[in-house]
């Protein structure tokens, strides 16, 4: 009777330890796409904000991700992706640009 009560709880350890791993990675994914997004913007931000923008979001979709918000301010890119992996959809922003730029895109 014990070894099946000890197996059981084992299964449920086991199984929150894959939901959580299963959101860490989702949210890594999510934060990979953003930071190469922004990048992707930045590096297109002085072509103006509808090219910044379509190149952030080729390489969100190429990542995996969803891009949600783009915004190109001067040489500051500012972007927002989401990844959906099963229960999970965690969203991350990102922001590139040049050093010494101000810190917050409105």
């Amino acid at each position: 009777m014990w070894a099946a009560f000890a197996a059981c709880a084992l299964c449920v350890v086991f199984g929150a330890v894959l939901a959580l791993g299963q959101a860490v990675a989702a949210r890594h994914r999510a934060g990979g796409a953003a930071d190469l997004a922004a990048l992707a913007a930045a590096d297109r931000a002085l072509w103006g904000e509808a090219e910044a923008c379509a190149a952030a979001s080729r390489v969100a979709a190429a990542q995996g991700a969803e891009l949600l918000r783009c915004v190109v301010l001067g040489e500051l890119a500012e972007v927002t992706a989401r990844v959906a992996r099963g229960p999970y959809r965690p969203e991350v922003s990102s922001r590139a640009g040049p050093p010494g730029l101000p810190a917050a895109v409105p």
